[in-house]
């Protein structure tokens, strides 16, 4: 069937041709007679081809004849493919923990209730939003209910519902991922930067800005590194508080850290003034789509209204089988798993460096899953596309620059050591040093 129709568009087969018996046809091919005629019935019922008694199997006419030959049209070749994988912003695929996930998602399809199968509620299963209300609380210090819990499509489509709901201006990190900036900025808002440092953003600015919410990345600054400060958390707290605006906490990679103690959720502080962001795309798969936002009582109904009157973004089964996922310990136990690979890969990296690269210096290594690395400057540019021809994808730290910053630039690279599996990872590491400029 696919042949004939090629045949057909391309006009080897011109209107009127008359094709072989079916019968004939069959022999020659040495298939069934029945699976060619059927062949033959399904393009006579598509308007491919007529049958008439009589008159035999013939190729249909067209209203307007095929050109004799197609135009030929040039595509462009894919650009190839990196061989490794140094971006910040992913995890190790290959670490997926399938077979544990298999068995939640076993056990919530056999248990889903019946209404499960109905119309989606837009807050999200009752079931998920009390394993994460549970979950945040133990893990994170977040101080919720399940009626305060938005189940979202990852963090990006929260984002998009929050540029909906707030209005005027958001402050926020000078560096930080653009892409979340030109989703606030989608939704009609302006972003407002804010000076970034050892210590985080400096929220005392957030006096002198004209914002009605500010987001932040206490856990670990993205991309700089390091967590905000406790005087910086409160300052910031205070501010919405004296002001009526709201904090946005992206708790991206919360639960990676290695060399201190686990930093609580700011919204731990006061869950009326600031709205925690979280997904699974860094513990476990941006792949999974899931995401949720735990908000103050006075904006849920507003969050839901923006989302819509029904689930249209997030699949029940997959929110159900986070939810038994979590429930049962496997969530936990996959993150502690991760968080001890991450942390060998770290090592390794700082290791390498210090071995073979001695002048680069790296930071924002305490937590998550990126490493900044300094540059001597006017080499940044330069040091990417070398990554690139040594098959490297990495990340120049101007790239998360906010245009209208007016921090002084700062040269670096930042590298994303979750995504390499373990089998690619001292290759990886060949290539960064075969990149990276040579010392002064």
């Amino acid at each position: 069937m696919t042949a004939l129709r090629e045949a057909i568009t391309s006009g080897r087969l011109a209107p009127g041709t008359r094709l072989p018996p079916y019968r004939t046809l069959a022999v020659d091919l040495g298939l069934a007679r029945n699976t060619v005629g059927e062949a033959y019935a399904e393009l006579v019922a598509e308007g491919w081809l007529t049958a008439r008694q009589g008159s035999g199997t013939r190729v249909a006419p067209r209203a307007t004849p095929l050109p004799a030959k197609d135009p030929v049209r040039r595509v462009a070749a894919p650009a190839p493919r990196p061989v490794y994988d140094f971006m910040p912003t992913s995890p190790d695929a290959s670490a997926f923990p399938r077979s544990a996930w298999l068995a939640s998602s076993r056990r919530a399809l056999n248990g889903a209730p019946s209404d499960a199968l109905g119309v989606g509620d837009p807050r999200g299963r009752v079931e998920l939003r009390t394993a994460l209300a549970e979950y945040l609380a133990r893990a994170r210090g977040v101080r919720t209910a399940p009626h305060r819990i938005v189940v979202c499509a990852g963090f990006a489509h929260a984002l998009r519902i929050l540029g909906e709901v707030l209005d005027g201006a958001v402050a926020v990190e000078s560096y930080g991922l653009a892409f979340h900036r030109s989703l606030l900025t989608g939704g009609g808002l302006r972003t407002v930067p804010l000076t970034v440092d050892a210590d985080g953003a400096r929220t005392a600015e957030l006096d002198s800005v004209d914002a009605g919410a500010v987001l932040l990345t206490p856990a670990h600054q993205f991309p700089t590194g390091g967590p905000l400060s406790a005087r910086r958390r409160t300052a910031a707290v205070d501010w919405a508080r004296a002001t009526g605006s709201v904090v946005l906490e992206d708790d991206y990679d919360g639960e990676f850290r290695y060399d201190r103690e686990p930093v609580g959720a700011v919204q731990g502080l006061d869950p009326d003034r600031v709205i925690y962001l979280g997904s699974t795309s860094k513990s476990l798969s941006p792949a999974l789509r899931l995401g949720w936002l735990v908000l103050p009582d006075g904006l849920v109904d507003e969050v839901v209204a923006v989302k819509g009157v029904r689930e249209l973004w997030t699949g029940v089964f997959d929110q159900l089988t986070l939810a038994d996922f979590i429930a049962r310990g496997a969530y936990d136990r996959h993150v502690r798993l991760m968080r001890r690979t991450y942390r060998r890969r770290r090592d390794r990296l700082v290791a390498v460096l210090a071995e073979r690269a001695p002048h680069i210096a790296v930071s924002g290594i305490a937590a998550g899953l990126h490493a900044v690395l300094d540059l001597p400057p006017g080499t940044e540019q330069e040091t990417v596309r070398a990554a690139g021809r040594h098959g490297l994808a990495l990340a120049g730290l101007d790239t998360f620059r906010h245009p209208l910053s007016g921090m002084p630039p700062r040269e670096g690279l930042v590298i994303g050591f979750g995504a390499p599996p373990d089998h690619a990872f001292n290759g990886a590491l060949d290539a960064l040093c075969a990149a990276l400029p040579p010392a002064p």
